[in-house]
Order: structure tokens, then C-alpha cells, then sequence
């Protein structure tokens, strides 16, 4: 009997999911819990598990569409069962009725999905295999992250920006491998491929191979009429979108006021290489931002404002006596801030690797929609981009957020004399209607005082 499949609710006050990549077909037989898709919400990658075992009877959606959350998503052929519409709905979760694999919340929309094809050429097809790799540009500590060792028989690998850039193209992202080899395939490679296939059209071929320099210094264009000046239309949706609304929520609900602190932290930096020469080989990594995230939590324990928020219908501030701290990381999706809960009972080493975990995590484009809520203090480190400060904006509900600028050697005054030192500014933003100056200045000194001396944490502690 035939069961549809609805998509169901992945995460707080998501409506709707862009299809990724289907990793299934028509007429495939799939098992209980196995990956059907790759979706695409406001605020992560999410594969979508099966919740039946039988046989792939529809696919409602496309790769590329906007299906709204309770829209009808997959039909199956289920051997001896009774022919239903499930309902996903919170009871139906709590007394069984229904698998719970990846959440059921809303109730089923009254019309059909909506979709926002992608512009694609005839041709253009759906590769189906397993994840792929999603590279990550996070603005924290640098990790070092062993590729892994090429899969065969595995789709072409690349990041799902390239994917959806390679369908709406046209590219068959399979040829594209067949040339280059067994390599993440980037932008510049699917420019390149299809610069080789206008060639072979007429009748220039150049030989297969890797892209010249030629090929892949020209940016990605849609070519316009001649004589026009050529222009890209990129499609405002998922994790940017989400990141555009609350960006302007927050810009224009919170009164923002930043403060900066230039500050020497030499100590920090011989404290980290002292850590990092008597650690052990598999220990996490300890960098600045590690340390700063520890001076954070220590002090927000004497500054209260900076870890509340702001309820406005209650008419009240709200004082949080926990630290779900966010990091900051700009993927190629857009800026994400994943959270590390309870932060403030963590020790210098297990923030060491709740970071390391969330960077692997960013990287592979699976942080949980439930990781990516509910922070109540942020960190973002533009230094790793070389810059010195900044007005970071609030993350929305949050009252404070901490920019960490590069390190730099330069002349600084140390003991009455004008020495080499490690320096750092800091970029403190805050919402004025909790905060007021002096508690923000207060906050900012504190932190810098554990990072200029590392022994004052036992003050704070």
C-alpha cells in the first residue's frame, strides 16, 4: 500500500526546507533510518531519514525546490500496509503513532509545496551517493583536519553551493570528475568544463585536464546580450536569508554600543605555547579564542547584565545564571553561530574540544538546527582574517558579543620601556536598554585583565 511522507518540522519556527540533493530514486528500495535526502534549512544541512522500509513510489520535490514544512514529500509501496496520509503532529509523536526521527511539529499546509526552481539547463541531473565534504572558513582557531581517503564508487565530491551552482548550470558534475579525477570539484572546475565543452562545440577542443590559468581566472558570469556589461543574480535563501532578518531584527530592536580595548597579551600567548609544548599529541588545541572564551565565562559570572535578555511582553530583563556561549564560523553558506551549552562549567582543555568538535561539526554541514539556539553571549574572531576590530552585531535575544582582532608583534610600552609585544584589541557590543557604559567598559576590562595576565582568572573564579 502506498504511504506518504511529509516533511516534517526540523527545527523552532522553521517553515520550510530546501531540497539539497535527493539521495534516493524512484523505484529504489530503501530500509528503515536510511538517508533519503539532504535538506536545506534556515539554518543548517539536514539529512532526512526514511520512516519505512519499502519502495520509493514518488518524489514530490525536486533537487532545488522550497517545500513547505507538512507539504506531501515522498511516497512509498509498503508491502501489506493500510494506504494512510500521515498527520505529523505532537500527539501522534507522543502516543507512537508515528516514527520521530528527525521531529513532526507542524500540521500539514492546505496547498501543495512551494517551490522556487532553480534556473537549470536540459540535462542537468541529480547525483546520488553519499555526504560530501562542506569546507568551512570559521573565524576561530585554526584545526588541522586530515582530508579523508577517497571513497570509490562515492558521488563526485563537492561543497553544496558547487553543486547548486554546477545544476543550474547544466553540469553534470560526473563528467566533470571523470576529467579532473578523484578531487573535490570546485567553482573554477565547473567554469572550466563547460569553457572545454564550448570549445569541443566549435570544433577547438582543448585537451582534457586540468583547468589552465586561463580557464578559471575569469569569474563565473550569465552572459547577457552583446554590448551589455554581464551581471550574477544570486538567490537570497537559506542560512543567509535567516542571517539577513535577524540581522536587521537585531540592528533595529537592540540599541547597540561598542566599545574597544587594546590590550597586551603576551602572557596568553607564552601561556598557550607553554600548554602547547607539554600537551599531549591527541589533546585539543588550545589557542586565544579558547582562552578568551574562559576569561569570558569567568567574568560574566560578576557582570550579569551581559549574559541576560531582554522580554519585553513580561516587562522584565531576564538574568541568566548559565553561559550558552555562540562561536561565530562564516561558512560558505552564510554566518552561522553554533552554541556550546553551559559553557561556564567547562575547564580550559573541554572548551579546547567543544570547539574542536564544533569545527568539525561547521565543517561537515550537519550543526543541528537545536545547536545553532538559544546562545546567551557570543564570540566572533575577525582576527583570523587579519583584521584588528570591528561593530559585531547582536545576535538576536543576546545581550553581548565579543570581537576578537589579530595578534600582533609591534612596540608597546612594558615596565617603562617600549618593548616587542603581543597585542590585541577587543570589540565589545552590548544593547544599551540593559547594559549602560560603565558595565560594559567594567566587563571588557576584566577580560582583558586575564588576557594581559593569565593569574587574575583565580580572582574571577
Amino acid at each position: 500500500m502506498k504511504q506518504e511522507f511529509l516533511l516534517p518540522d526540523l527545527g523552532e519556527g522553521l517553515t520550510e526546507a530546501e531540497i539539497v540533493q535527493w539521495l534516493v530514486a524512484e523505484g529504489d528500495t530503501v530500509t528503515l533510518n536510511q538517508t533519503l535526502a539532504e535538506v536545506e534549512t534556515a539554518k543548517a544541512i539536514v539529512e532526512l531519514p526514511s520512516p519505512h522500509a519499502g519502495v520509493i513510489a514518488s518524489l514530490h520535490a525536486a533537487a532545488g525546490d522550497v517545500v513547505a514544512v507538512g507539504a506531501p514529500l515522498v511516497g512509498f509501496e509498503i508491502e501489506g500496509a493500510e494506504p494512510t496520509t500521515p498527520v505529523p503532529s505532537a500527539t501522534a509523536v507522543e502516543e507512537g503513532s508515528g516514527p520521530n526521527l528527525v521531529g513532526y511539529g507542524a500540521a500539514p499546509s492546505s496547498g501543495r509545496p512551494r517551490r522556487r526552481a532553480r534556473r537549470a539547463a536540459a540535462g542537468a541531473t541529480t547525483v546520488i551517493a553519499a555526504d560530501a565534504d562542506v569546507r568551512v572558513a570559521a573565524p576561530h582557531d585554526a584545526i588541522d583536519v586530515q582530508p579523508s581517503p577517497p571513497v570509490r564508487g562515492e558521488r563526485p565530491r563537492s561543497t553544496p553551493p558547487v553543486r547548486a551552482y554546477a545544476k543550474g548550470l547544466g553540469v553534470d558534475l560526473a563528467l566533470v570528475a571523470a576529467e579532473l579525477g578523484d578531487r573535490v570539484i570546485t567553482r573554477s572546475d565547473v567554469d572550466a568544463y563547460r569553457e572545454r565543452l564550448a570549445q569541443r562545440a566549435a570544433g577547438t577542443a582543448a585537451a582534457p585536464g586540468p583547468a589552465t590559468a586561463a580557464q578559471t581566472s575569469e569569474p563565473a558570469r550569465r552572459r547577457t546580450e552583446a554590448g551589455e556589461r554581464a551581471t550574477t543574480r544570486i538567490p537570497i535563501r537559506g542560512v543567509r536569508k535567516h542571517t539577513a532578518e535577524a540581522m536587521v531584527q537585531s540592528a533595529f530592536t537592540a540599541p547597540h554600543v561598542t566599545t574597544f580595548h587594546t590590550v597586551d597579551v603576551t602572557a596568553t600567548s607564552e601561556l598557550i605555547a607553554s600548554l602547547r609544548a607539554t600537551a599531549a599529541p591527541d589533546s585539543p588545541r588550545i589557542g586565544v579564542l579558547t582562552v578568551v572564551a574562559k576569561a569570558v565565562c569567568l567574568a560574566l559570572a560578576h557582570f550579569p547584565g551581559l549574559n541576560a535578555r531582554w522580554d519585553g511582553e513580561a516587562g522584565e530583563i531576564v538574568q541568566q545564571h548559565f553561559v550558552d556561549l555562540g562561536i561565530a564560523a562564516a561558512t560558505d553558506r552564510g554566518l552561522i553561530v553554533p552554541v556550546i551549552r553551559d559553557a561556564e562549567r567547562l575547564t580550559l582543555g573541554e572548551l579546547a574540544a567543544a570547539v574542536a568538535e564544533l569545527t568539525r561539526t561547521a565543517r561537515s554541514g550537519k550543526t543541528p538546527p537545536a545547536d545553532l539556539l538559544g546562545g546567551t553571549f557570543s564570540l566572533t574572531n575577525i582576527g583570523v582574517f587579519g583584521i584588528d576590530a570591528g561593530t559585531p552585531i547582536l545576535p538576536p535575544g543576546q545581550t553581548g558579543i565579543l570581537a576578537l582582532g589579530a595578534v600582533r608583534r609591534m612596540p608597546w610600552e612594558h615596565r617603562g620601556e617600549i618593548a616587542l609585544r603581543d597585542v590585541m584589541t577587543l570589540s565589545l557590543s552590548f544593547d544599551h536598554r540593559i547594559v549602560d557604559g560603565a558595565e560594559g567598559a567594567q566587563f571588557l576590562k576584566a577580560v582583558a585583565d586575564v588576557l594581559q595576565e593569565p593569574g587574575r582568572a583565580m580572582l574571577l573564579a
